[in-house]
């Protein structure tokens, strides 16, 4: 399959103490990704554009297998039969390289009704409010449960954010990226991915997690992302069942209810030693 690079150098004009020089700087590239859905049907294969989310290159099928997972499309990797690259002559390069078809399975009939409001995916996007956690219910989304064992101690939440930084290459290099990180309750970093938006990183490393077939090892992992947690994040971890979300910045409201009503642990402003559990302490471990 085809790729794009993931970052490119620009001139830019640096202004240092009233100076000014022209030098070369490394940007991260963001560019869109149609994610388009082939139906086999009775009566042939239907093709229909799904979505569209601005995203850095890279790990392009895992995020496609992550949106439709996360979004209720897909529910095991049963579902995908291919993830493929547009081939059509009659488009340019770049927008092949833009888009992926993905096959379902014959028969399959996915409820595409908040996807398709999803066409340019932003971190502002969807329903809001009660409405939105009215909808996980519908999709069959329960609470975790209380005897899950998943716990983490404080000991091992104070040095995930310095991993989470150290692992992170593309931001080293371009300063633009986020970063959605998965780590064992003994603190091991398991998993990372990058890009500009950090629901497409989370969706990255669902989406990995899918394809290889390894869904149930999210359910005893941590999910640590760079910046905030909004409802989108916490939305996300709770559809793979993931039971304990952090990030570096703070939580929304809506997040916050949406971890309390579904049994999640929530940690926001996770730096070194500090940080702030705003639902699910009981797997929070004090030495």
């Amino acid at each position: 399959m085809l790729t794009q690079p993931n970052v490119q150098r620009r001139t830019v004009i640096r202004v240092r103490d009233g100076r000014l020089t022209r030098d070369r700087d490394t940007l991260v590239v963001e560019e869109p990704l149609e994610i388009r859905l082939a139906l086999h049907t009775a009566d042939g294969v239907h093709l229909i554009p799904l979505t569209t989310t601005l995203r850095t290159p890279g790990a392009d099928v895992e995020l496609a297998a992550g949106f439709l997972f996360s979004e209720g499309v897909v529910r095991e990797r049963n579902d995908i039969v291919t993830i493929r690259a547009c081939t059509d002559p009659d488009i340019d390069e770049e927008a092949r390289f833009n888009t992926l078809t993905v096959d379902l399975r014959p028969g399959a009939q996915p409820d595409l009704t908040r996807a398709r409001r999803l066409f340019y995916v932003s971190s502002s996007c969807g329903v809001c409010g009660k409405a939105s956690l009215d909808a996980l219910r519908t999709r069959g989304c329960v609470p975790l449960p209380d005897d899950d064992g998943v716990r983490i101690s404080l000991s091992v939440l104070a040095g995930m954010d310095a991993a989470l930084r150290q692992a992170q290459a593309l931001f080293h290099k371009t300063g633009g990226l986020h970063a959605a990180a998965l780590f064992a309750v003994d603190g091991a970093l398991l998993a990372l991915h990058e890009d500009i938006g950090r629901h497409n990183a989370v969706d990255k490393l669902i989406g990995a997690h899918l394809l290889q077939g390894r869904l149930a090892a999210l359910t005893r992992s941590i999910l640590l992302v760079s910046g905030r947690a909004g409802f989108e994040i916490v939305q996300k971890a709770l559809m793979a069942r993931i039971p304990i979300v952090a990030a570096v910045g703070a939580p929304s409201t809506l997040a916050v209810t949406l971890a309390q009503q579904f049994n999640m642990t929530l940690i926001g402003f996770l730096r070194g030693a500090s940080c702030n559990v705003y639902a699910g302490e009981q797997r929070i471990s004090i030495e």
